[in-house]
């Protein structure tokens, strides 16, 4: 098993998805997403997984100063990998599965 957890240390979201991998002593890599971002490859990965849609987090500052309801879905896609406070978070990856969110019910499949 190879988790990863894309998340933000503002995000309590975040911070229950690392505790619930720590109390099942699951070996996982954090990944802070405002500062490393997601890589093209991954967020395909992820996004092939989920949806757009389930990525974008449409409640954030951010969402509306970039105007993301007013452009092309492709400009949408470029916008969320330049800006990775868009994302939803957490975003948790296990090889080519991938959760958004909090969503210890999938998780325990994993295991």
């Amino acid at each position: 098993m190879n988790i990863q957890i894309f998340g933000s240390s503002k995000s309590f979201d975040t911070k229950k998805a690392e505790r619930w991998f720590k109390e099942r002593r699951i070996k996982y890599q954090y990944i802070d997403i405002l500062s490393k971002g997601l890589s093209p490859r991954e967020y395909q990965s992820v996004k092939q997984k989920v949806g757009f849609e389930a990525l974008v987090n449409t409640k954030c500052r951010a969402y509306e100063e970039l105007y993301m309801d007013y452009i092309t879905p492709d400009a949408r896609e470029e916008k969320l990998l330049m800006y990775p406070e868009l994302f939803n978070v957490p975003i948790v990856r296990n090889g080519k599965e991938a959760t958004v969110g909090y969503c210890p019910d999938i998780w325990a499949q994993w295991t």
